[in-house]
């Protein structure tokens, strides 16, 4: 009887070790985390503290492997295309022959737009052709277009882009020139593309100078003011637009593509 007791004892201490085993497990898979991919980030590029903040809102999905922009397109800085009693207007006309005279930012067809970029872009994919409309956004919240205008090239809008390289006409105000009011001839931070990429001036940084080892859309990996440790990035690649109508000294195409990052 002792000996039968003592198997029975032993069964039971194994089926209960069992029991727990297995519902220690369950209870484990429950309460795991979702995976956290190689695309995924934590945080918001530093980057995008240049941002207008007044205009665009900069927001990263839960998983991390997605940003969300939206901005009201209204720029921060003054242009001929503002309402004449706004105080960022400027009078341009002795070289900004307008596109229509009642045509000014927040007016007609609004400015506001938004789009997803991949948190980590994807360079291992196909090079894509820029098309007509926004193609990224500046850091003064405006829209960022390509160097083509309706069916064609810049040169008969040429004479319709203020300051900044930029107008509107008849929807959102972006630029398709360098422009000044946020980077001339420099390496400011211009603003984000739509495939995740952000934009530069003209010159590199740290050194200040014109880099060499820019691909064809005008990237290349390297130290940019808002990462030491390195990214690839585009930049306003230094070359004059022949654009005889354009009223001011330069003229230099903000960004042609392709696009690197899909």
């Amino acid at each position: 009887m002792k000996i039968k007791f003592i198997k029975i004892t032993l069964f039971l201490a194994m089926f209960f070790t069992v029991f727990v085993s297995c519902s220690s497990n369950e209870d484990a898979e429950v309460e795991t985390e979702p995976d956290v991919t190689d695309d995924a980030i934590t945080e918001l590029p530093a980057a995008f503290a240049a941002f207008n903040s007044d205009a665009v809102t900069v927001t990263l999905s839960d998983d991390g492997t997605e940003i969300y922009l939206e901005t009201t397109g209204y720029p921060n800085h003054t242009s001929i295309y503002w309402e004449t009693d706004h105080e960022l207007y400027l009078d341009e006309s002795d070289y900004v022959t307008k596109t229509t005279e009642n045509t000014y930012i927040g007016g007609g067809t609004g400015e506001a737009s938004s789009f997803t970029v991949d948190s980590t872009p994807n360079l291992n994919g196909a090079t894509v052709d820029t098309e007509l409309n926004t193609i990224g956004i500046a850091v003064s919240g405006a829209a960022i277009f390509n160097d083509q205008e309706g069916m064609g090239d810049l040169d008969q809008a040429a004479g319709s882009l203020d300051y900044n390289g930029a107008h509107k006409g008849p929807g959102v105000y972006h630029y398709h020139l360098e422009p000044r009011s946020i980077s001339n001839d420099d390496d400011e931070l211009v603003g984000i593309l739509m495939d995740g990429i952000f934009l530069y001036g003209r010159k590199d940084y740290p050194s200040n100078d014109y880099p060499t080892d820019l691909d064809a859309s005008g990237g290349h990996f390297g130290p940019t003011p808002y990462n030491e440790d390195g990214e690839y990035h585009y930049h306003i690649i230094n070359e004059e637009y022949n654009a005889p109508l354009y009223g001011y000294d330069e003229a230099v195409v903000l960004f042609a593509g392709p696009f690197q990052g899909y």
